[in-house]
């Protein structure tokens, strides 16, 4: 297990994200189906962090990227996982558009492509351009690409929202996909 972790929010929350979404033996943990952990078992893995201090984790994550049990007892990640599991969330018909932060390199790829999930079980979409706007500089200037999420559902595919706004799909086929018209962005 290591030494014990510092209490820093930033610090806790990259190891959460790593536990919860990409590798829980790490943490010596074992995920439920659906991606539950408890909080008790977390919180051994983390040694001197407080519950207390984990929750203000979870309530002040800027991504929201963690969710409690309604009972405290449990904790999770709300999506991004690269592990199996299988999240309980309903198929959802989503608004007309959605958008999709990234960078130019990897333009010629996406139009080629579309948008695929790669190693995680669902394509992130944004409900807002502020927020794909948010994600796609993460890995530098970032390119905003409207889908078109109407015609999408209208064709027969599936979207789920998880509960912090981020809208999940298996793939963003090129076809209905756009660029943000300059007077948008």
């Amino acid at each position: 297990m290591g030494a014990p972790m510092k209490k820093d929010t930033k610090t806790i929350s990259k190891t959460l994200s790593y536990w919860l979404r990409h590798a829980p033996e790490a943490g010596n943990l074992v995920l439920e189906p659906a991606g539950w952990a408890p909080v008790d078992h977390v919180l051994a893995s983390l040694k001197t962090v407080s519950f207390d201090e984990l929750t203000t984790v979870v309530e002040e994550n800027d991504k929201q990227r963690f969710e409690f049990s309604g009972d405290l007892e449990r904790i999770r990640a709300r999506q991004g996982h690269s592990i199996e599991i299988t999240l309980d969330l309903p198929s959802t018909t989503p608004p007309a558009r959605l958008f999709h932060g990234t960078v130019k390199r990897a333009l010629d790829a996406i139009f080629a492509e579309g948008l695929k999930k790669m190693a995680r079980h669902h394509v992130h979409l944004s409900p807002d351009l502020e927020t794909a706007r948010k994600v796609g500089a993460r890995r530098g200037a970032p390119v905003i690409l409207v889908v078109d999420a109407a015609r999408m559902a209208a064709d027969g595919h599936v979207f789920m929202v998880s509960s912090n706004g981020v809208w999940l799909t298996d793939a963003v086929p090129a076809a209905y996909l756009s660029f943000v018209e300059a007077t948008a962005a």
